[in-house]
């Protein structure tokens, strides 16, 4: 039953840290506010995690876990047209429960996460590179399946889809505009075809 509890409790703070790091940043937030919001322990908060570091390093493995294992879903719908999966895509990567400081949940953390934290760092620049093979196979089978222009680069059109969707959410963020986003994909939509 001890175990069941702090198991709980290592949930709540993850997710509440998670929260208070995506709106308010990482630097901003100290570890008695989570003590304060969670009303776990000090003591308990140290016991799942040692460093407020390790607790960042915590909370960028389960969000890549989570968006991971529904991108790869999303590519794997081979029955569905090349563009819906790409529209399905964007649409996860955009759509959060979560009001991020700079739009998106892994610019915000990769912003804030400390320069002498490369190992955090590199898992994130891992996430983004698994997303940039996962957009180049899914245009490459776009142009197969004659759904796509076939002088398309998929290497080139993989990185400009990517940096256009982590891009359009920090300009919808900065205007409060989600517009914007919807814009940018519409303009893609139609260079892709």
């Amino acid at each position: 039953m001890i175990k069941k509890n702090k198991t709980s409790n290592r949930d709540l703070i993850l997710q509440l840290a998670t929260k208070l790091f995506l709106q308010k940043g990482y630097l901003a937030t100290g570890m008695d506010e989570i003590v304060a919001i969670s009303k776990v322990s000090k003591t308990n908060i140290y016991y799942h995690f040692a460093s407020k570091e390790e607790l960042l390093d915590a909370i960028i493995h389960q969000l890549i876990t989570e968006y991971s294992e529904k991108i790869t879903h999303i590519a794997n719908q081979h029955d569905q047209p090349v563009w819906e999966r790409l529209q399905r895509f964007t649409e996860l990567l955009i759509m959060q429960d979560v009001d991020c400081l700079a739009g998106g949940p892994f610019l915000t953390l990769y912003t804030q996460t400390p320069i002498e934290a490369e190992h955090i760092r590199n898992k994130i620049k891992y996430f983004f590179a698994q997303q940039l093979i996962v957009v180049e196979q899914l245009i490459v089978e776009g142009i197969q399946r004659k759904e796509f222009h076939d002088s398309l680069q998929p290497p080139a059109v993989a990185s400009l889809i990517v940096s256009t969707i982590e891009g359009a959410l920090f300009l919808g963020h900065v205007h409060q505009n989600p517009q914007m986003i919807r814009s940018s994909l519409f303009a893609l939509a139609t260079m892709l075809k």
